[in-house]
């Protein structure tokens, strides 16, 4: 017979569980109790003598997170730029680094009204395009992935915004199923190096939305070509801390109109956008 807590005791139980493993483990405690019960900080704070008579999935999820399973998969639940997302094993987690890819987008952009026509690869959960979509609501979306998973999270969030009509999911690779014209390409691709090693957390998340090749910048490199031989305006694109230089040489010899770098909060290369002369 399972055991009933009050609100106070199990938050305790529940971090002395994930202390050992977890930095912040009474946040997370907070986190996983949180979305076992559906409420928010407040009533936790507020309802501490509250009896729960079922405990058995919140332990649970304590378990996997032990494991170092992230948080965001076992609760199906992501925070990025002021919303909530649903997400799973199959789509990457997003960071809020890519906040900034967000903005760098709204910000060579001068008319939100205009009817641009964008593609996004690597839509994973279709944060992205969702975003994209909410600031620039006369604009099209065309959203490809190579993992039918991933297709499905987008879906069920572009459902979750009313987005369906505006974002249309395509599978395929890279550019090869877009033949439209596109004004603007957006994308957060695989950028780290294959050989590189990765904490056990990441190893829950897809590999192939994280490894990029034998150097790491081989999709950069292929996105920056379809960009040019198909003059698409725009590109604003994540990329490594350590890939500015390699993506300053692989352009030496090409023709764009130019090419901005931005940093993240902590002061390390983020991405970049690319405009090409039309």
């Amino acid at each position: 017979m399972l055991k009933n807590y009050s609100v106070k005791e199990l938050l305790k139980e529940l971090t002395a569980i994930l202390q050992p493993h977890i930095p912040r483990a009474s946040r997370e405690a907070q986190l996983l109790l949180m979305a076992d019960l559906q409420k928010d900080e407040l009533w936790l704070i507020t309802n501490g003598a509250y009896q729960i008579e079922d405990t058995s999935r919140v332990f649970a999820w304590a378990k996997r997170r032990v494991e170092q399973e992230p948080l965001e998969y076992i609760v199906n639940s992501v925070s990025f730029y002021s919303e909530e997302f649903f997400i799973k094993e199959g789509a990457l987690i997003p960071r809020p680094e890519t906040e900034l890819l967000i903005d760098e987008v709204i910000n060579a952009i001068e008319d939100n009204q205009k009817a641009l026509t964008f593609a996004e690869v690597g839509v994973g959960s279709g944060i992205i395009s969702i975003m994209l979509a909410l600031h620039f609501p006369n604009a099209k979306f065309i959203a490809v992935d190579i993992s039918q998973a991933a297709l499905e999270i987008a879906a069920v969030n572009l459902k979750k915004f009313n987005l369906e009509s505006r974002v249309e999911l395509r599978l395929g690779s890279l550019l090869e199923p877009v033949s439209e014209h596109i004004d603007y390409l957006v994308s957060n691709p695989p950028y780290i190096a294959n050989d590189a090693l990765l904490e056990k957390n990441l190893s829950y998340e897809p590999q192939n939305a994280l490894f990029g090749g034998e150097i790491g910048d081989e999709i950069i490199q292929e996105l920056l070509d379809e960009v040019l031989k198909r003059k698409i305006r725009f590109f604003s694109c994540e990329m490594g801390y350590d890939q500015k230089d390699k993506i300053q040489n692989y352009l030496q010899n090409k023709t764009y109109s130019s090419l901005k770098f931005y940093e993240d909060l902590s002061g390390f290369d983020r991405g970049f956008t690319l405009k090409v002369q039309q």
